[in-house]
């Protein structure tokens, strides 16, 4: 069965800098897209970035600048890097990766558990 387990994230003081991981196991056959969204309490979801199997990397407008998406194919994984944080961008981050099964594996776009981030002085 396919996993993806997150690690990083924590609490920050303003001006502050985090990293994020996003790795998936299971039998995949091929990764498309990664990416993070975010969800701040009493908000929607929002997406935050995501990096295509090329590495052609998108980022929303708070996240330009900011953040840097980054991916290892070769350990299935996705990282966000979060520098100058400030207190607005506090919210639990999730990961997501769009996976080919291996056979008897289902493909589709999978989830991590979520991490939170609080940037707080």
């Amino acid at each position: 069965q396919v996993q993806l387990v997150e690690s990083g994230g924590g609490s920050v003081q303003p001006g502050g800098s985090l990293g994020l991981s996003c790795s998936a196991s299971g039998r995949i056959f091929d990764i498309r897209d990664m990416g993070w969204f975010r969800q701040a309490p009493g908000k929607q979801r929002e997406l935050v970035a995501w990096i295509s199997s090329g590495g052609r990397t998108n980022y929303v407008d708070f996240a330009k600048g900011r953040f840097t998406i980054l991916r290892d194919n070769a350990k299935n994984t996705v990282y966000l890097q979060m520098y100058s944080l400030k207190p607005e961008d506090t919210a639990v981050y999730y990961c997501y990766q769009d996976i080919v099964g291996a056979i008897g594996e289902t493909t589709g776009h999978y989830w991590g558990q979520g991490t939170q981030v609080t940037v707080s002085s």
